[in-house]
């Protein structure tokens, strides 16, 4: 099975991305479980991409996104918060899809006690930082293979998934109008739409958020 999850995630992140929504993410720890149904996603193809971590070749920062498809890559978004990609594409191309939102379906208590008690339920992994936290990812977690049966398992969903739509990615800078970012739609746990505010200007800034 984890071979064959793992040819679906060898593909390039723009068709890896859809394929995903509904996919589940748990994380076991010492305090429990949660498991997040992916209900938002966005793409970015690496050095073909002026949006993504390796657009400038391998850093130290972005060397996971040059792993294996199915590794985690996980980065401190704006020194605040923790936000998780999944590796895709062959190994040796850099390529992620951010996990943007989703939807928690088991350890709801655990992840509103991570996120604090006044979250609605809805927002408990809403946004990319906020399922970060939801399922206690810190830079520890990055380069964990989600095809290996350790704490993190990524497993795709029982039967079909609802419509799926597409459109600009959320927040960057460049490549902003590229319709990379996919969605359940009418799923209320989907985040909202939010322009770069340098979106089309050139700035040469860090923008895979």
């Amino acid at each position: 099975m984890s071979a064959d999850l793992r040819a679906i995630l060898s593909q390039p992140a723009p068709l890896v991305a859809p394929c995903l929504l509904g996919w589940t993410l748990t994380h076991r720890t010492a305090e429990g479980k949660v498991a997040v149904q992916l209900t938002e996603v966005e793409a970015y193809a690496g050095q073909a991409d002026p949006a993504s971590h390796a657009w400038r070749g391998p850093s130290a920062r972005n060397a996971v996104m040059f792993g294996p498809a199915g590794w985690l890559y996980v980065y401190l978004s704006h020194g605040l918060h923790y936000c998780a990609n999944i590796v895709t594409g062959p190994d040796g191309e850099a390529s992620a899809v951010l996990l943007r939102a989703g939807r928690v379906i088991e350890g709801a208590s655990l992840a509103q006690s991570r996120r604090g008690e006044r979250v609605a339920e809805r927002s408990l992994a809403r946004g990319p930082g906020n399922l970060g936290q939801a399922l206690a990812l810190t830079r520890e977690h990055n380069g964990s293979d989600l095809l290996d049966d350790g704490p993190l398992i990524l497993s795709p969903p029982p039967g079909p998934i609802g419509p799926v739509l597409s459109g600009p990615r959320v927040g960057v800078s460049r490549a902003h109008d590229w319709p990379w970012r996919y969605w359940l739609a009418g799923d209320p746990t989907v985040s909202a739409y939010r322009r770069g505010r340098l979106a089309g200007s050139g700035w040469r800034g860090d923008s895979q958020t």
